[in-house]
């Protein structure tokens, strides 16, 4: 084998290695989102109504307050959170998280589980508080 072979060759594998490590990571992260829809037991959507979502992990492994978001819903009775920055791909998993609405003195509850890189969306029936 003569040396510009060898030197072809051994480029050839170099920038094959190199395009086979940097390929994996110019996958674009999709974005990792909660959308909670608050109604009443009628049907109809609570516009301005208080949605929180917050992690109650029985056996805490760090700060569950980190997750932890709030916001009112908007004229469409929606509430949309934002968790991309919180996932990391190559994750497995991401979180389950309760929900708390309430709007006067209706209050509804429930939970979601939040897969990485989707659109997860809950919708919550608000009650008369008891």
């Amino acid at each position: 084998m003569t040396t510009s072979t060898f030197r072809s060759a051994l480029t050839s594998a170099l920038v094959l290695a190199l395009v086979a490590f940097l390929l994996p990571s110019c996958t674009k992260e999709k974005p990792t989102k909660a959308v909670i829809i608050v109604k009443k037991a009628d049907g109809t959507v609570v516009p301005d109504a208080y949605v929180k979502l917050y992690a109650n992990p029985q056996f805490p492994l760090g700060d569950p307050n980190r997750l932890t978001k709030e916001t009112n819903t908007d004229g469409a009775g929606v509430a949309t959170f934002d968790y991309t920055d919180y996932y990391e791909q190559g994750q497995s998993g991401f979180a389950v998280l309760d929900i708390l609405c309430t709007s006067d003195t209706l209050v509804g509850e429930g939970i979601i589980k939040i897969e990485e890189e989707k659109t997860n969306e809950e919708t919550v029936i608000i009650l008369p508080a008891e």
